[in-house]
């Protein structure tokens, strides 16, 4: 059950994110699920000192949503050079 809940909260919080950063034309529901899990792993190194077992709360998913959206602005300025 745990996994499946990942890939749900993983795809919306990538799709919020790829939302915020205007590349959710670019990106599938695959791309989506893989930027919000990364996203949520990243947030969680960079805010809770690298936990990332907290659990489902607002704060979590606040600080996996961040971390989504550092990685889509990395990810746009390799890609791209700049940011959008």
């Amino acid at each position: 059950m745990g996994i499946i809940l990942w890939l749900i909260v993983g795809g919306i919080i990538g799709w919020l994110a790829s939302m915020v950063m205007r590349t959710d034309a670019q990106q599938g529901i695959l791309l989506n699920i893989v930027v919000g899990i990364i996203g949520a792993f990243v947030g969680g190194l960079i805010f809770s000192g690298g936990s990332i077992n907290e659990g489902l709360t607002v704060y979590s998913f606040i600080v996996s949503l961040v971390g989504a959206i550092i990685l889509l602005a990395i990810v746009n300025l390799v890609r791209r050079g700049s940011v959008r």
